[in-house]
């Protein structure tokens, strides 16, 4: 993702090979791996309906939106500033028509209609009060932040956004599974739980949840996506991600059997 030079402390950077072009703020919360992985963990069939909460600059609903070019995108977020990114970002990738960003706190209740989307789509914020590490940046702060107990709202605020049998793409750090699994396991089933590693010999760094709302199919636990290879370079499935926006092949199989299915 190469930056071009800055606009009033905004610069624009591409992703998935140039395919996305990105204004996003030089400073404080910058799109990078967590929302490539999300975004490419997340299919869409022709016409289907995306929520990105908590989008920022819309990068998540941006690149998944690119790779289904006929489905509809919402992008929601609460900071005003980043929602008019959100619209220019649209505009600047020929997605004005099938798309709207939505400034609005996913905890407070949203002006959309409930139950509609097909996929929802959230990187929730990845600290309550006391863990994160303290940041100088304001914004980045917020961006990264959630009140005590939150997560567990965030999680229910989504699952009001799908229709039955809707599918839910989640990154979290590692250390939150547990709390993302009792949060789910009211309103989803078919959860499948895949450990991000930054190398092969190293312990899972974050995870993305696939999930489907009012299913009933138990647990599952994917293989590792493996981020770096010991010299430092991106694995194979990691630089595919990276320049197609593809998860991979079994989990595209996998997901696309959902579109629609009754799980």
């Amino acid at each position: 993702m190469a930056p071009e030079p800055d606009e009033g402390g905004l610069t624009r950077d591409t992703l998935l090979d140039g395919r996305v072009a990105l204004w996003q703020r030089r400073g404080g919360h910058r799109a990078g791996t967590d929302a490539v992985l999300l975004a490419a963990a997340t299919t869409l069939a022709p016409g289907e309906l995306l929520v990105d909460a908590g989008a920022g600059t819309g990068a998540v609903g941006l690149m998944a939106g690119v790779r289904a070019p006929e489905a509809r995108i919402v992008l929601v977020e609460r900071d005003p500033a980043l929602a008019a990114l959100g619209v220019r970002n649209l505009a600047q990738n020929g997605m004005s028509g099938r798309g709207i960003s939505v400034c609005a706190d996913l905890l407070a209740g949203l002006p959309l209609a409930p139950a509609r989307a097909d996929a929802v789509a959230t990187n929730p914020p990845y600290f309550e009060p006391g863990e994160a590490p303290r940041s100088p940046d304001a914004a980045r702060a917020a961006a990264h932040a959630l009140a005590e107990g939150s997560l567990a709202a965030w999680i229910e605020a989504c699952a009001r956004l799908l229709r039955p049998r809707g599918r839910l793409s989640l990154i979290q750090r590692a250390d939150k599974l547990p709390a993302c699994l009792a949060a789910l396991e009211r309103r989803f089933g078919a959860i499948r739980v895949t450990p991000v590693r930054p190398r092969a010999d190293r312990d899972a760094t974050r995870i993305v949840i696939h999930a489907v709302k009012d299913a009933r199919t138990p647990l599952s636990i994917a293989p590792a996506f493996v981020l770096h290879e010991a010299d430092g370079r991106f694995t194979a499935r990691a630089d595919r991600a990276h320049r197609e926006g593809v998860w991979d092949q079994r989990t595209s199989e996998r997901s696309g059997d959902q579109v629609g299915s009754e799980a």
